[in-house]
């Protein structure tokens, strides 16, 4: 039978949410087989009593007439002759489905029950009777028979059977077999689906945990606390436990932008200072040799670079803190992107370009922030491409939002790390990266300001054929 296509469609996403590891159901599946051996050795031990207590007492009672016909041939052949006698006692004993005879030596019958007709049952029985009661299974039909000889005043008359039919006693057992069966699987599935709703009811304070952490971020860590009500006491104490946790890492987070703040700003100023000096020993040193002139170069380029991160180290501690301040006011960005190419093209000695429409462009954003992050990516794109590509800007006004594009035809980013990139300090070729004087916090800078101008930076490359960055920020309704 094919079910409904809706039916299947619902099953399959049920299937698919399915986790065979979960909690859930590694409890609801050990409910459920416990359940089922339990009710299931009940119905098996009940099935098999019951059928125990059915067939002894027809065993029994087939034993007691056997016991019995050979005395009541005896006490009428004292009366009649013996094969009358028999007779007489077979119609004495017999009921309509207990059935009697009994068979001279030379195999002929000497008596019979009324109702027996010798058939194909009763020579299966003959040839297949013990001397004790036994069940027997012919063509369908259930009887509890048994055989032995016949001996009346020490004289061998041949043998006696006795046979009764139970077939209706075994069809009402059956059947009470399958009821039970059929209880018991509906009380497994009862008791399954019970308990499967009970699990999950159980199980809702840790989801609500998992779901409370899941939406914590370091900026968070401070405020963030897990409430549980009417929830078990073990998981109210795993809660506490992660309330503790986060109060430590938003202490050792909160130690660690002071240190990181600190640092920088006392850094910053003997480093300017020395490379002032660095500077202006470079300008003064025409008795300089050409090695110490390059050495002094090469220290004054690392002094600056250092700068330059500590510089940055001081802008992300002040994103973090929520110091930093955005003077967020309508930009006409045609002019602003001129600019910006102007200071790129002296700064770089590159190609680069700006695709515009011929429509003037407004858009709300902190002026000199905008410029901060459009420098750093076309300095990134700079510095991971050839010098004879060219680098190109593009613009384009979708609705209320204005994408700006920073194009490049360089190695390109592989797709395992274009989701890490604006992570600070990531890097993720490390030599390329030192070769070309990155420190790993441009593109974390460029996030940290384009969303704190109201918009979202992302990246889109491929390897071989460049990346694209792409900065979307509001654009100013006309």
């Amino acid at each position: 039978m094919k079910l409904p296509s809706h039916l299947s469609s619902t099953i399959g996403k049920v299937w698919q949410k399915l986790d065979p590891f979960s909690l859930q159901v590694r409890l609801t599946v050990g409910i459920a087989a416990v359940a089922a051996t339990g009710l299931s050795s009940v119905a098996v031990w009940t099935s098999w009593r019951m059928q125990q207590i059915l067939v002894n007492s027809q065993k029994q009672n087939i034993q007691y007439l056997a016991d019995r016909f050979p005395r009541d041939v005896e006490i009428y052949s004292d009366m009649v002759p013996v094969e009358t006698g028999m007779q007489k006692a077979i119609d004495n004993l017999t009921t309509g489905n207990t059935l009697l005879w009994v068979r001279r030596p030379d195999g002929s019958i000497a008596a019979q029950s009324a109702v027996l007709k010798i058939n194909n049952d009763s020579h299966l029985l003959t040839s297949q009777m013990q001397l004790i009661p036994t069940l027997y299974q012919m063509n369908g039909r259930y009887w509890v028979a048994c055989g032995n000889t016949l001996q009346v005043k020490g004289k061998m008359l041949g043998k006696v059977y006795i046979a009764k039919d139970i077939t209706s006693e075994q069809i009402m057992f059956l059947s009470l077999i399958r009821t039970l069966g059929i209880a018991s699987l509906l009380s497994i599935l009862g008791i399954t689906i019970a308990s499967t709703i009970y699990i999950q009811r159980s199980l809702q304070p840790l989801r609500r945990i998992s779901q409370l952490t899941k939406t914590i971020s370091a900026e968070d860590l401070g405020q963030a606390r897990i409430h549980l009500d009417n929830a078990p006491s073990e998981v109210k104490e795993l809660a506490q436990t992660f309330d503790k946790m986060l109060r430590r890492l938003f202490e050792a987070w909160e130690q660690q932008r002071q240190f990181v703040s600190n640092v920088s700003h006392e850094l910053r100023t003997p480093l300017t200072i020395v490379s002032g000096y660095l500077q202006s020993t470079l300008r003064r040193g025409s008795n300089l040799t050409p090695i110490q002139q390059e050495a002094l170069g090469i220290a004054t380029a690392e002094t600056d670079r250092t700068i330059q991160l500590l510089q940055d180290l001081l802008d992300l501690a002040r994103a973090d803190n929520g110091r930093i301040h955005f003077n967020l006011e309508p930009l006409l960005l045609n002019e602003l992107l001129t600019e910006v190419v102007e200071m790129a093209v002296r700064y770089t000695n590159r190609t680069i370009t700006v695709e515009e429409t011929i429509d003037l462009i407004k858009i709300k954003a902190d002026r000199d922030r905008l410029k901060q992050v459009l420098l750093n990516l076309i300095d990134n794109a700079v510095k991971y491409s050839e010098s004879d590509q060219p680098v190109t800007l593009k613009v384009d006004r979708q609705d209320e939002q204005v994408k700006i594009e920073v194009c490049d035809q360089g190695r390109g980013i592989p797709l395992s790390q274009q989701a890490r990139i604006f992570e600070r300090f990531y890097r993720g070729d490390e030599n390329r990266s030192r070769s070309t004087g990155g420190t790993g916090l441009g593109l974390s800078i460029v996030k940290t300001l384009v969303e704190g101008m109201g918009g979202q930076v992302t990246v889109r490359s491929q390897l071989g054929q460049g990346s694209v960055f792409t900065v979307i920020l509001p654009a100013v309704v006309q």
